[in-house]
């Protein structure tokens, strides 16, 4: 099973109507940019894709409409990458089965949460090695304690499942450092690829010999991460790590604006499509609250040379 090319991915936000449904030509809209601003693939329910907010049906059509929209408009080689994390074995299998149905060329799956003290290293391994091994698609692993009840994976435990034929990469929203490193340095990314998962530290895992990014500001500005990765490739190390630091300012900023509700209305406010309705219980930020807000100037202020790009 190969393990998804290096480059910058993007966990897609999922636009809405006012009544909760798929807002599909805003969806599509959005797709489409995030193609045309080079994205190596798109992550359908990731943390940003409200995955645990939608039914089964929903989670297949996300897919589906995903993959639909790349191939219909000449971006057959983006990839679609799948969130299939759920609280069981069981259904995360079917989850990963419905992946493939739906299009995706990989899954990423999150370590169950809800009974945090079961979750012990051996249990962790056992599910995550009892999952991949029956999934249709090469299987990654994604590490995010803030949406995991604290559950952090180490560089031994994710090394220990690295080592699983099907098992082939980790997106590490932990933001430790050291950790891709050490993941890094052990495998080659053919074979085990270990992603950034915020733009704040992209520079520094491409230096560390990472695969690249799988972030969420890349939905509000992939041409500037297409930029920064660039002047990595030409070794313009002094001009990336000028890029770098405004994306680590504006990556700050977008979480200090809400989140997820936050990227769909900058997003929205600045590109014309789409509204920034999310499911409850999150909360929706108005375009008004982004009047005068100092963190969403300074993520304005980076979308201003995304659209000279």
């Amino acid at each position: 099973m190969a393990a998804p090319p290096s480059g910058y991915y993007v966990p897609a936000v999922l636009f809405f109507d006012e009544n909760e449904d798929f807002d599909v030509p805003a969806i599509q809209s959005h797709v489409l940019r995030l193609a045309q601003g080079g994205v190596t693939g798109i992550l359908v329910q990731g943390s940003n894709g409200e995955a645990q907010h939608l039914s089964h049906d929903e989670r297949k059509e996300a897919i589906k409409l995903t993959r639909k929209t790349l191939d219909e408009n000449g971006f057959q080689n983006v990839l679609v990458i799948a969130g299939t994390g759920a609280q069981s074995a069981r259904e995360t299998k079917k989850l990963c089965a419905d992946a493939k149905e739906a299009g995706a060329s990989h899954v990423l799956v999150l370590t169950p949460s809800t009974w945090p003290p079961q979750m012990s290293v051996d249990n962790i391994i056992r599910f995550h090695r009892e999952v991949a091994d029956s999934s249709p698609l090469p299987y990654m692993i994604y590490n995010f304690p803030v949406v995991t009840a604290g559950l952090d994976l180490d560089s031994d435990l994710l090394a220990t499942l690295a080592q699983h034929p099907n098992i082939v990469g980790t997106k590490l929203s932990c933001g430790q450092i050291g950790k891709l490193q050490r993941l890094a340095s052990t495998f080659p990314s053919a074979e085990f690829a270990t992603f950034a998962g915020r733009s704040d530290f992209f520079l520094t895992s491409l230096l560390c010999g990472g695969a690249g990014l799988i972030g969420a500001l890349v939905n509000v500005v992939p041409k500037v991460h297409a930029k920064l990765l660039k002047l990595h490739k030409e070794g313009k190390l002094e001009e990336a790590m000028a890029l770098q630091a405004k994306l680590g300012h504006a990556d700050w900023a977008m979480q200090k604006l809400g989140g997820i509700s936050g990227v769909k209305a900058i997003v929205s406010k600045n590109f014309g499509y789409g509204s920034p309705n999310v499911r409850g219980p999150l909360k929706p930020l108005t375009h008004e609250s982004l009047v005068g807000n100092k963190h969403a100037q300074t993520v304005e202020e980076l979308i201003a040379l995304e659209k000279s790009l």
